[in-house]
């Protein structure tokens, strides 16, 4: 018998709003579950959880958000990662310099009064929690990381288990009889 598991090989698209993001076609195990393992590890180290957020310290969501961000672009191709991460520092409406590290995009905007921090793609925080979800369901054992289309050598589908009974279904024993 001969078996071949198919690989992806084409880049993972989420589109949001008018921009393509891509990830890679597949990510190794160990790789994904060391990155999952540091974003829980940051979400519990800054007490937050990302189902229910009432309550969350503003400073602590920022922090964690960031945390999905870096977990996220961990995935991603290297063009999507620099763009998904890169943060911008803006006084009166410009663009004073964009950065990829947190601490360092905050630091130049303390030279700078007025100066704010934001990411070159705004996102509302269900857009990037959504992400999240698509992107541990395709990397993480979920059904979306499979390759579509079969694979030579596969067996046929098994019968479901259990045995066929004879007696009457639950609904057609109570399903009423003329004449009785």
């Amino acid at each position: 018998m001969r078996k071949t598991i198919a690989l992806n090989t084409e880049p993972h698209v989420i589109a949001v709003g008018p921009h393509e993001l891509e990830f890679q076609p597949e990510v190794y195990g160990d790789e994904f579950v060391d990155a999952y393992v540091e974003l829980q590890e940051a979400q519990k180290a800054k007490g937050v959880d990302l189902e229910n957020l009432d309550g969350t310290d503003p400073e602590a969501l920022r922090k964690t958000m960031r945390a999905v961000r870096v977990f996220l672009a961990r995935q991603m191709l290297p063009d999507s990662a620099e763009f998904f991460l890169r943060l911008d520092v803006i006084k009166d409406g410009q663009v004073l310099e964009s950065f990829q590290g947190a601490d360092e995009a905050h630091a130049f905007a303390a030279e700078h009064p007025g100066a704010q921090v934001r990411d070159a793609l705004r996102l509302p925080t269900r857009a990037v929690a959504e992400m999240l979800e698509v992107v541990v369901e395709m990397y993480g054992a979920g059904s979306g990381n499979r390759p579509t289309g079969p694979s030579s050598g596969s067996a046929p589908r098994s019968r479901p288990g259990g045995t066929r009974g004879t007696g009457p279904s639950p609904s057609r024993a109570s399903t009423p009889t003329s004449g009785r």
